[in-house]
């Protein structure tokens, strides 16, 4: 399996994990996830906003994930 770490992140096999953007003071990061068939060029990645408490936002192009109503 491909396996290569990045500056901000790492790759393997066919996902590309790189952190976006992040703020140390407020604690939060962003993530991105891409693949061959979700990735930047295509406006197509999965961005993932964790916070300090535990909090996940989960976007795509289409905008937020929502949770399914129970």
């Amino acid at each position: 399996m491909h396996y290569k770490e990045t500056q901000f992140g790492f790759e393997w096999g066919n996902a590309k994990i790189s952190r976006f953007f992040n703020d140390d003071k407020k604690g939060w990061v962003t993530i991105g996830l891409e693949t061959s068939k979700h990735n930047r060029d295509k406006n197509f990645e999965i961005q993932i906003y964790i916070t300090k408490t535990g909090k996940v936002r989960i976007h795509d192009k289409r905008g937020e994930w929502q949770q399914p109503s129970a």
